[in-house]
């Protein structure tokens, strides 16, 4: 399936929004803030460009504020069940924290390619390419050099749209081609935040882009999203080996802890006796979606405690769902000085499916010259 690269449909709105807020660790009970993200934490220079923090407002009080360093979503407040806005986004409250080794991708634009290629490498046109290594034996998310390192230009059209640009070099990070990338933050008033990305290339090569937000829709800084219902559109997912690599092979999610077409909280199941959790510590799994037009939503979750509930639209065939497993809270640098501890927030990944270069059968990633890579998500926020 070729997909997206063509195409030229405006697809449906993304919701978000955004800005600093306080939530008592653990207690997923505090719902109220009016903090904005303080600007003077993240005005600095980085590899000689300028670093920034915008904000986006909506109508409704909604905000989503947003550094062009790494493009990275920095806080997203939204109304709970009561008109309160909540902050639902995990972060950090200056620009240092965000260039810690190890940092996990908070809010971050990703690319060249989004998710993990195994063992580095992949073959295109005849002609091996070897990629940064940086997740054990294989590639996470683009490289030590990712495009969540990188400082955008940025334009802030309006006050509820953002546009960043980036030009990856030929070779960067081990990928072939010059790539010109477009990525347009815009919060809607019906408080869903739509993310355009745009791209093309002097040179064939591979592009996978995403957003990595981790959500705790109780509140970021809550310590659980166990208790979080979870609906996921898809009837099968890719199961991976040791080093969550995909094994090629497309798996029924009929009977296993893998199938969320029924909303279910996403504790139910996350420590059953199955291989896959085991490999992964919980959810870290890539979903084929059934429907993926833009207008469908392929996931949908739901705050017991807030009752906001947070609808994923995309036109991209796959969906990581990553269960923060890997957090442990052994750093106390959240926003307040917050713990941020195992499962305490979740990734929805819109994408291509991972390692998809090395997979014949799995959707192309291949863009070539004189095409443009074009792909929107949106996530949206109702109660």
């Amino acid at each position: 399936m070729k997909k997206r690269f063509l195409s030229t449909i405006s697809f449906a709105a993304l919701c978000l929004a955004v800005s600093f807020t306080s939530c008592n660790s653990g207690s997923g009970t505090k719902s109220e803030t009016t903090a904005q993200s303080d600007s003077s934490q993240y005005n600095t220079t980085i590899d000689g460009k300028a670093v920034k923090l915008f904000t986006l407002k909506n109508k409704s009080g909604a905000s989503v504020s947003i550094t062009n360093y790494g493009g990275r979503v920095i806080s997203l407040l939204v109304p709970d069940k009561n008109n309160k806005l909540t902050d639902v986004v995990l972060g950090y409250d200056s620009i240092g924290a965000y260039r810690k080794k190890g940092e996990p991708f908070f809010g971050a634009l990703i690319g060249r390619y989004g998710n993990r290629i195994g063992k580095g490498t992949f073959t295109l046109d005849g002609k091996t390419y070897n990629l940064q290594l940086n997740d054990g034996p294989n590639t996470l998310h683009g490289g030590t050099d990712g495009f969540f390192s990188k400082v955008w230009d940025a334009t802030q059209v309006d006050a509820q749209k953002l546009e960043l640009s980036y030009i990856s070099k030929d070779g960067e990070a081990g990928y072939p081609g010059t790539l010109n990338v477009k990525v347009v933050y815009t919060l809607k008033d019906d408080n869903a935040l739509q993310i355009d990305y745009t791209a093309t290339t002097d040179k064939a090569t591979v592009v996978n882009l995403t957003n990595h937000a981790y959500f705790n829709l109780n509140g970021e800084g809550d310590s659980t999203i166990l208790n979080h219902e979870l609906m996921i559109d898809a009837n099968a997912y890719t199961p991976v080996d040791s080093t969550l690599i995909p094994t090629g092979k497309l798996t029924p999610v009929a009977g296993t802890a893998f199938d969320f077409n029924k909303a279910k909280a996403i504790g139910k199941s996350i420590d059953e006796n199955d291989q896959q959790l085991k490999y992964g510590k919980g959810y870290d799994h890539n979903f084929a979606l059934t429907h993926h037009d833009g207008k469908t939503p392929v996931a949908k979750v739901t705050s017991p405690v807030t009752g906001i509930t947070l609808e994923v639209y995309t036109v991209e065939p796959g969906l990581q769902f990553y269960s923060g497993n890997f957090l442990t809270g052994a750093d106390h640098d959240g926003k307040g000085g917050k713990a941020y501890p195992h499962r305490s927030a979740f990734c929805l990944e819109t994408q291509h499916f991972p390692d998809a270069p090395n997979h014949a059968n799995f959707a192309s990633t291949v863009l070539k010259p004189g095409e443009t890579y074009q792909t929107s998500t949106t996530y949206k926020f109702v109660k």
